[in-house]
């Protein structure tokens, strides 16, 4: 049996997929992944032993510039990947079982499967892009409380003509090429009526929060048992546990001044620091040695030794520190980020950070909450509780889907 798992994303994107073909594989399938040509993804995947087929520009590539990617940005970017998934999964998923798609608006993919006759699953991370009654709490930056359900399907219904005018006249080209009807609605041919949900349900609770009929599997997560460099694990022994700092493929998109930022709220409260250089390059701010700067580590086995995780609230930071039981301060930038920082705050396991500015006084006062014995403690308790059969439970199911004793788009 032989399955093919595509995305294009950043690392949260890309790293949940090699879980799952890992576990795949585990069951005696063959999966490869289709993702970006970036380096660190390749590096994931290859210490995964997961095949890489290249799909597309590279992430870093488009997100990397002095300014965040603008709507003419988008405009371009759309076709091109439009064109890469029916180039690239088409010569890949030749002689496959299944397709499963996420990342970025996958328009494409269930067009290839429906040309090769295979069944096509779309999975997600969080519940944001669905169809959905009302906004769960901090689901809208600057809104405290739900919209009314008439707001969200205006919103809803303005999003669709979004998404069109992006990937309609591409997507309908190609498939017109490979003899299919065009599609009217690409979001609902994308997102299918049965969408998977890789999130764990304590951390992204989504029963009753979408019309479509959705599966959560819990996250995704790849085992990662590697040491940690021994410069690190030698900064970690000579001292109290430092708060950890790092917002992965953040680029453009990370608070200005960060580093110095963090330092200097961290030795407000005596503690020492670990900066994840990242996309945002962090890295020391002078020559004191209570500040490390690591690159590409084991976050399983570095959050278990933390004072406390600053980041960005990425799906899967967000659920590495939870499973850690490190207390979180969560600075949420862009899409689904506002969300996790809203749920790590109602769990109180951590603090959502007020505004997307940080000052040195702001993130002090999130330190003194997340610091706290108490938030400590619900961490702690909070940890035993997050799923890790996700990635086992998806490889299942589509294994079933792929038998036929389970449902497919």
């Amino acid at each position: 049996m032989r399955v093919v798992l595509s995305t294009w994303g950043s690392r949260g994107d890309v790293e949940p997929l090699a879980g799952l073909a890992v576990r795949l594989r585990e069951l005696g399938a063959e999966a490869l992944v289709c993702a970006p040509p970036d380096e660190e993804f390749a590096a994931v995947l290859a210490r995964a032993g997961v095949p890489l087929v290249p799909l597309g520009p590279s992430v870093r590539s488009v997100v990397s510039g002095p300014k965040p990617p603008s709507a003419q940005d988008a405009f371009r970017l759309a076709p091109e990947l439009v064109a890469a998934r029916f180039r690239t999964l088409t010569e890949a998923a030749a002689g496959s079982d299944a397709l499963l798609a996420t990342g970025l608006m996958p328009a494409g993919a269930r067009d290839v499967a429906e040309h090769l006759g295979i069944p096509y699953v779309f999975a997600c991370f969080h519940t944001l892009g669905l169809p959905s009654r009302l906004f769960p709490p901090g689901a809208r930056p600057g809104r405290q409380s739900a919209p009314d359900e008439t707001d969200n399907r205006t919103l809803w219904e303005q999003d669709a003509q979004r998404v069109n005018a992006l990937y309609g006249e591409a997507l309908n080209v190609h498939r017109a090429a490979i003899g299919l009807p065009p599609v009217a609605d690409v979001r609902g041919h994308v997102l299918t009526d049965r969408p998977w949900l890789a999130a764990d349900p304590t951390l992204w609770p989504a029963q009753g929060t979408t019309d479509l009929d959705l599966v959560q599997t819990g996250a995704w997560t790849l085992p990662d048992d590697r040491p940690l460099p021994a410069d690190l694990a030698a900064f970690l022994d000579a001292g109290a546990p430092p708060v950890y700092v790092g917002f992965g493929s953040m680029a453009a998109h990370a608070p200005k001044d960060i580093a110095r930022i963090a330092v200097e709220a961290c030795r407000a409260h005596g503690r020492r620091v670990v900066l994840a250089r990242g996309w945002a390059g962090l890295g020391p701010v002078d020559d004191r040695d209570d500040c490390f700067a690591v690159g590409e580590v084991n976050q399983q086995a570095l959050f278990g030794r933390v004072a406390a995780v600053v980041h960005h609230g990425g799906a899967g930071t967000t659920t590495a520190a939870a499973r850690a039981g490190a207390p979180q301060i969560v600075l949420p930038r862009i899409a689904d980020q506002p969300r996790w920082a809203a749920r790590v705050a109602e769990l109180g396991i951590g603090v959502a950070h007020d505004g997307p500015t940080p000052t040195v006084d702001s993130l002090a006062t999130a330190l003194s909450t997340a610091l706290t014995t108490g938030t400590r403690a619900r961490a702690g308790a909070l940890a035993p509780t997050i799923r890790t059969d996700g990635a086992t439970a998806a490889a299942e199911l589509l294994l079933d889907t792929v038998a036929g004793k389970g449902p497919a788009a």
